[in-house]
């Protein structure tokens, strides 16, 4: 046990287990896709009934700015359920878990 961590294997390590987690995971990311798109395709049209068609810039900036946005947020997000999810960090023990810390 290097640097007092324990070493048991992941959830993770199991090639079936993996992919059925990283299926998943996909879903998640096309759901947050679809979603990114819809937000996008409403502040378009907020902007346009707003201010009219100003510049293309304008909604280019835009649809990059929001739209990548709710995928970090939904990428992030999808790798917290799946290490959470999946059984990796129930692995994971902690050296200073121990009853003086609580």
């Amino acid at each position: 046990m290097p640097n007092g961590f324990n070493l048991r294997p992941s959830p993770l390590d199991d090639p079936a287990h993996a992919a059925r987690s990283w299926a998943h995971y996909r879903r998640m990311l096309r759901f947050t896709a679809d979603l990114a798109l819809a937000v996008v395709g409403v502040v378009w049209v907020w902007l346009y009934h707003e201010f009219g068609l100003v510049s293309i810039h304008l909604y280019i900036a835009t649809a990059l700015g929001f739209g990548l946005t709710v995928m970090l947020v939904g990428a992030l997000m999808g790798l917290v359920f799946l290490s959470h999810t999946s059984g990796h960090d129930d692995v994971i023990e902690d050296p200073l878990d121990d009853e003086t810390w609580r």
